[in-house]
């Protein structure tokens, strides 16, 4: 078993037991270098993958994981990410957060269990890393005991979390008792010859039902909105983009590789889904007034974009998927860093809260309004490239109806991302004492502002990757 095909897992496992070990014997003040440590930790591992050369061909450890360029490309994915909600949790924790080394501990979990996802190639192995992430997320929701929102978000993402486990378990013991494996390989052989039968379409629907609790998708999407309101911010940040991310990932390892022969039987589930997710995101968070809360509603109605992906299924669609996955973490990360900043100095999550916000700190309203347009797919951002990329591939292989469809959520969410804009911009605000922002926030900002809009004007690196990471399935 050549373990050094787990490299970077270990080596972001080793970094988070040190901070562990760390945490029992420094003073307090010494935990406030604790995000510098992991950001530096998790940058050299990014740097030392890359320039230590992404394998050419695929390689197997035993028969539970892979290392090919789908993952290499979402390895590094995650943990950019990572790095991304590092960033944004030094202020924030210092001020609300006890227990920091736990919490940064935590996060560095978070990030080894998504690239866990994104190798597996058997489906209790896929079970195990999707644990290992919702584990993480459950306490790191609820982590600021004093607070009983995040008290009561934590419980109820528990118990829903606990329920769409035991029925992705479920669905993975149909299939294994039907099929009499687990391995992704081996259950697209047993089904490519053979029809689909009701005990083995049930176990592929509660695998479903099970990916759709953990992405949000209608009619699985009851915990999002309150979890994202009530968890600190950072973690909400974790949730919307790394997590994500990690689960259509996985989403995608599964469904294209072992289930992909007997699409005939799952796609329409999966494409109703998709109307149902979009639509009712989109329409509800028109309705909101918290900014935490229209994010999730957003996020949610992003999960129908994404599913749109799975249930069209060619080499064209898959590449766009893993590209609007992409761009989509990176608007989002950039979103919520700048609300965590305006938050650090305000206390405030409201939408109104950010009345005249351009005037108070004209950089923190460009960094946000740059993120949202790219949010809802405007040009010259990176959302609007992957948008059309994916909605393009979608197109082309017959769904015009569901690309019209998304087409309308998409200006549906435009108008309430620009109710924001115009709060910051129009609507006069009732404090006008400028916001001191610190050089940190600034360049992380900035460079996530930077990267938005370049790569929405030069999306061809990006692309590339994308196009290299799907033709690992064709």
């Amino acid at each position: 078993m050549n373990f050094l095909l787990l490299l970077p897992e270990i080596s972001v496992a080793i970094l988070a037991g040190c901070i562990i070990i760390i945490d029992l014997f420094v003073p307090e003040r010494f935990k406030r270098s604790f995000p510098y440590v992991s950001i530096t930790g998790l940058s050299l591992i990014v740097v030392f993958y890359i320039f230590s050369g992404l394998p050419s061909s695929p390689s197997f450890l035993q028969n539970v994981i892979v290392v090919d360029h789908f993952t290499s490309f979402f390895r590094i994915l995650f943990l950019l990410l990572g790095i991304g909600v590092l960033f944004a949790s030094g202020e924030f924790v210092e001020k609300h957060i006890d227990k920091k080394g736990e919490y940064y501990a935590l996060i560095l979990i978070a990030v080894l269990a998504t690239m866990l996802m994104a190798g597996a190639r058997e489906l209790l192995t896929a079970f195990l890393a999707i644990e290992l992430l919702s584990f993480s997320l459950y306490v790191l929701v609820s982590i600021t005991r004093t607070d009983q929102r995040s008290n009561e978000s934590g419980m109820k993402y528990i118990i829903l979390g606990v329920l769409s486990s035991a029925l992705f378990l479920f669905g993975i013991s149909y299939v294994y008792g039907l099929l009499g494996t687990t391995i992704f390989d081996d259950i697209a052989q047993a089904t490519i010859n053979a029809p689909v039968n009701l005990g083995l379409l049930f176990g592929i629907t509660l695998i479903i039902v099970g990916f759709g609790f953990k992405v949000a998708a209608v009619p699985f999407h009851m915990w999002a909105p309150d979890v994202y309101e009530g968890a600190p911010l950072p973690t909400t940040a974790l949730l919307a983009a790394l997590a994500k991310a990690a689960v259509f990932a996985l989403f995608i390892r599964v469904f294209v590789t072992a289930f992909g022969p007997s699409i005939s039987s799952w796609q329409t589930i999966i494409l109703i889904i998709a109307g149902l997710t979009m639509t009712l995101g989109n329409l509800v968070a028109l309705t909101q007034s918290n900014i935490k809360r229209l994010m999730a509603y957003s996020s949610i109605g992003q999960s129908g974009y994404m599913l749109m992906g799975i249930a069209a299924f060619s080499h064209l669609t898959i590449s766009g998927l893993i590209f609007h996955i992409s761009g989509y973490a990176l608007s989002t990360i950039a979103a919520f860093f700048t609300i965590i900043v305006y938050h650090n100095q305000t206390g405030h999550e409201e939408i109104t809260d950010y009345a005249g916000l351009a005037k108070r700190s004209p950089f923190l309203a460009i960094s946000l309004m740059a993120s949202l347009f790219s949010l809802a797919g405007l040009p010259f951002f990176v959302g609007f490239a992957t948008k059309f990329y994916f909605f393009t591939a979608v197109a082309a292989e017959g769904f015009l109806w569901l690309v019209s469809l998304a087409i309308l959520n998409s200006v549906i969410s435009l108008y309430y991302y620009l109710q924001i804009v115009r709060q910051m911009y129009i609507e006069p605000g009732t404090e006008t004492a400028p916001l001191m922002i610190g050089p940190t926030p600034r360049i992380v900002l900035g460079f996530l502002a930077i990267a938005i809009t370049v790569l929405g004007i030069y999306p061809r690196f990006l692309v590339a990757g994308a196009e290299l990471a799907a033709r690992t399935f064709f």
